[in-house]
């Protein structure tokens, strides 16, 4: 899972559990619906301020919203692309990263 597709779906699920629409968002936040559409469905990375503008509207703080991601994390495994030391996979190849005790490394 990328970053931007778990943060998308945090903030899909926080609106919705407001009652919120799309178009209510996107008028009190000032981002555009097929912005907001594309953030939630993890194809589009949120600036801090767009991200904080989100916040800001649904009622909830920049922390809550990174617990949540934190959490949606810790619930799926992580793809990372670093092969681990004692192989040679291809340039290419994904495989899952642990995750333990719900905490989550990426590497770059």
């Amino acid at each position: 899972m990328l970053l931007r597709h778990a943060i998308g779906s945090v903030l899909r699920r926080i609106r919705t559990e407001r009652g919120t629409t799309l178009r209510q968002l996107s008028e009190e936040s000032r981002v555009s619906v097929p912005y907001l559409s594309e953030i939630e469905r993890g194809r589009k990375e949120a600036s801090s301020e767009i991200l904080a503008a989100l916040c800001r509207v649904l009622d909830v703080t920049e922390g809550e919203l990174l617990t949540r991601v934190a959490a949606e994390f810790a619930q799926t495994q992580v793809l990372t692309l670093v092969p681990e030391r004692d192989s040679t996979p291809t340039p290419t190849e994904l495989r899952p990263a642990p995750v333990e005790s719900g905490i989550v490394a990426l590497a770059a």
